[in-house]
């Protein structure tokens, strides 16, 4: 005998209404504009947390080339001012080669440790003459060089306490179309052979990490620092406050660039 239900007793699936997708569709849009803020907070630690590697890869670097030159550190420049820390040009009007420079043999083959994350995120002007420092910068003033020849490095054994010596940092250079990259964290002064202060610098310091610059130390520490409020020039047309760029720490005898700075 035939028991199957007759189609007046078959139940019928019940639909979505265009009201309830609409309301699922609404909540799944809440949700995303929650969490995407939080997945775009979590990318750019992840990047900022590679900056510090890198950097701290780019001071290691520095002192195994001071390590095999007797205690020197790396010269900032060459004479003729075609080599860097962080590059090499064939002539005045070549772009730099960031595969060449004075710290290539210890960056490894590819040199991306030189490349900032979030120095590439950056709206910046394609136009330096710097380009092939990715976004950091050396203490060229002091360790790079010495006030009395600038192409000459400082030696490690020189320096009273490399505990509070800037060697590199987090860099930008603002001009008018916008931050570029620039190989040298700036002190406040420049300098005379005499190593007294010999007029004020346009700073370089990028905080660009959630309000901080990344900075490396002359003992190889890495740390993250805020901007003080000392007031900065620009002399290329460009708005340091607008592109968060500056100094921290003290100011007066340039402060942590200077290995002498007097409150040791």
């Amino acid at each position: 005998m035939d028991t199957s239900p007759t189609p007046r007793h078959v139940k019928r699936r019940r639909a979505f209404t265009l009201v309830e997708l609409l309301t699922v569709l609404a909540i799944v849009g809440i949700l995303a504009a929650l969490i995407m803020p939080a997945i775009s907070r979590a990318r750019d630690a992840a990047k900022s947390t590679a900056g510090l590697s890198n950097l701290r890869q780019l001071a290691q670097a520095n002192l195994a080339y001071a390590s095999d030159h007797r205690g020197q550190f790396c010269p900032a420049t060459s004479f003729n001012n075609r080599r860097r820390w962080h590059g090499e040009r064939a002539n005045s009007s070549a772009p730099f080669d960031p595969t060449k420079g004075f710290l290539a043999p210890y960056l490894g083959q590819s040199g991306r440790v030189k490349l900032c994350p979030r120095f590439d995120d950056l709206d910046q002007s394609a136009t330096s003459f710097e380009l092939g420092t990715g976004g950091y910068g050396y203490n060229s003033a002091y360790i790079g060089g010495t006030p009395l020849d600038w192409t000459i490095p400082n030696f490690l054994q020189r320096l009273p306490n490399p505990a509070r010596t800037v060697m590199f940092a987090s860099t930008a250079f603002a001009v008018a179309s916008g931050p570029q990259e620039y190989p040298s964290t700036e002190p406040y002064q420049s300098l005379a052979p005499s190593g007294q202060p010999n007029g004020a610098l346009q700073p370089s310091t990028h905080f660009r990490h959630d309000g901080k610059a990344h900075v490396a130390w002359c003992d190889g520490r890495v740390t993250a620092e805020s901007p003080n409020a000392a007031v900065s020039t620009n002399y290329y047309g460009g708005d340091n406050t607008r592109h968060h760029i500056g100094w921290f720490g003290p100011t007066d005898h340039n402060g942590y660039w200077n290995p002498s700075y007097p409150e040791w």
